[in-house]
């Protein structure tokens, strides 16, 4: 039986969403009629996808829950808190790798970013030796000189610098068997978080017209058609850089399943909002905000928005919501919203019923421009704003990685969909990965890739709960399937096809209210 049956207004319609200048115009959908969304299939009526970037499991949790205690936050686990699949002493100390394992301080927090691209990663793991990371996926300097020392690609922090994250787990649940879909960076990450499809990306000019990208964009045929393996910008957004090649994405995303089925839904971003327009009326996303390390950093990365990849979802001009009202439904800003609409919406008691969230660049986790510090501050203070409101008793907040940022990890990961591609594949040697038939026969998605943290916050999570089932990061997209859509799915190559359920790190009945606020500055539990 449904839990509950929601009801979901319509706002005005909007007009045109158009790219000024060198982008063709994207046409917005009229607002539809009112009327009554699906029944959720749980009690669940408001998930929340804090989507992170570039962590692996071992990188924050592999000691988890032991920490050090010589420095930055005090951890002390639970009595009875579960191990998990992490970093043992003979990895620690006997590792196959050509250097150990090495805990990085609160004091080095701000570190280089590693190489994490779709073959290095694959090099990385050896065949499943997982003794290959320093030669293929670290890097040894960057500009900043954020901090860097031989073999860093190996290190890993505990909860003296990630306190909140394991805070959270102590109090709520998390997987230690969670994987990125497919091998390679963000951008493929974040679309198979709304699709579970990197297939059908099409390589085009500042026109948009086909043009050949062989570093985004793998196996392109001759209309420069493939599947994005690299970090292309998006087409349909005026803040990409259109001076080189950018990608378009054909076939049906998440928003477009729930926009049809009446559900209210958004993705948030920090600084999509324009400081300023030119002339000629396109947006400018200049705002920037200073990392721990002092430097400047850029809000808006345009490649993690993986809806502004598709026509259908795509707000190019970034057009505020008309006001409040419009948040979550069709409207101008077709879905797609600056970060702070999401606070200001909460504020005045509303929330949609799927939200995705991307921090601001400092504060979204990743390394060069941003770390674990600046990161906690982002978490805690989102996820205590929902706490404390009317909706956290139906709300299920998850928190996860777009990829693993070539940091080392130690569990191979089940390869459910193999690749044979002669230029980018080599897990299993030279063209090669996994053993068997791509689904749909698209090349180049490798899969699942490399162990990432998730938690569930939820007044329905277990407690202090660990699970070990195997999913990755398109079970996010099943679920909220599942829950809204009746199982619908957005094709039939898609991973969600194949995702396994994250329902075992719930407790379905009665909510309890474990509301868990914690000190942005420490992470720290305040109550």
């Amino acid at each position: 039986m449904p839990w509950s049956i929601r009801r979901t207004l319509a706002v005005t319609a909007a007009g045109a969403l158009c790219l000024a200048g060198s982008v063709s115009a994207v046409a917005a959908s009229a607002a539809p009629a009112p009327r009554v969304a699906a029944a959720t299939a749980t009690p669940i009526q408001h998930v929340v996808v804090i989507y992170q970037e570039n962590v692996s499991f071992d990188h924050y949790f592999g000691t988890y829950p032991n920490a050090a205690n010589t420095d930055g936050q005090p951890f002390h686990a639970a009595a009875g808190t579960p191990s998990v699949n992490g970093l043992t002493p003979a990895l620690l100390n006997n590792n196959p790798n050509q250097a150990q394992p090495q805990r990085l301080t609160p004091a080095e927090a701000l570190t280089c970013d590693q190489d994490h691209d779709y073959t290095p990663e694959q090099l990385a793991l050896d065949g499943g030796l997982m003794d290959a990371f320093v030669q293929n996926t670290e890097v040894t300097g960057c500009s900043p000189p954020d901090f860097t020392t031989p073999g860093l690609v190996m290190d890993y922090y505990d909860g003296n610098t990630t306190t909140a994250l394991w805070n959270y787990a102590q109090h709520f649940a998390m997987s230690d068997n969670m994987f990125d879909t497919e091998f390679g960076p963000s951008t493929p990450g974040a679309l198979n978080l709304i699709s579970g499809q990197t297939g059908g990306g099409t390589s085009v000019d500042a026109q948009g017209n086909p043009e050949p990208d062989p570093g985004d964009v793998g196996s392109q045929i001759s209309s420069d058609t493939g599947t994005v393996v690299g970090d292309p910008d998006p087409f349909y957004d005026a803040c990409s850089n259109h001076s080189g090649p950018t990608v378009k994405m054909t076939g049906t995303n998440v928003g477009d399943l729930l926009s049809n089925a009446g559900v209210s839904w958004g993705w948030f971003q920090g600084g999509f909002a324009p400081t300023s327009r030119t002339g000629q009326g396109v947006p400018v996303c200049g705002r920037a905000h200073n990392n721990i390390g002092g430097v400047s950093e850029a809000d808006y990365s345009p490649h993690h928005n993986p809806f502004e990849y598709y026509a259908s979802t795509a707000n190019p001009n970034h057009l505020p919501p008309a006001g409040l009202a419009e948040v979550g439904h069709d409207g101008q800003a077709n879905h797609e919203y600056d970060l702070s609409w999401f606070y200001k919406d909460l504020t005045h008691g509303h929330m949609p019923a799927v939200s995705f969230l991307k921090a601001a660049r400092y504060q979204d986790g990743h390394p060069a421009n941003s770390d674990p510090l600046d990161e906690q501050t982002f978490l805690t203070k989102t996820i205590n704003d929902i706490m404390k409101s009317k909706f956290w008793n139906s709300t299920a907040i998850i928190i996860t990685y777009d990829d693993s940022d070539g940091w080392y990890d130690h569990a191979m990961p089940p390869i459910l969909n193999s690749s044979a591609d002669p230029a980018l594949d080599a897990l299993n040697g030279t063209g090669v990965c996994g053993h068997g038939t791509p689904m749909g026969g698209i090349p180049d998605r490798c899969g699942y890739g490399q162990r990432l943290p998730f938690l569930v916050i939820s007044p329905f999570a277990r407690k202090n709960y660990v699970s070990n089932a195997t999913i990755d990061t398109t079970s996010i997209l099943a679920f909220i399937e599942n829950n809204w859509l009746g199982g619908q799915r957005t094709g039939t190559s898609s991973f969600d096809n194949i995702a396994g359920p994250i329902t075992d790190m719930f407790k379905f009945g009665q909510p309890s209210d474990p509301a868990l606020l914690l000190n942005p500055k420490t992470g720290e539990v305040v109550r």
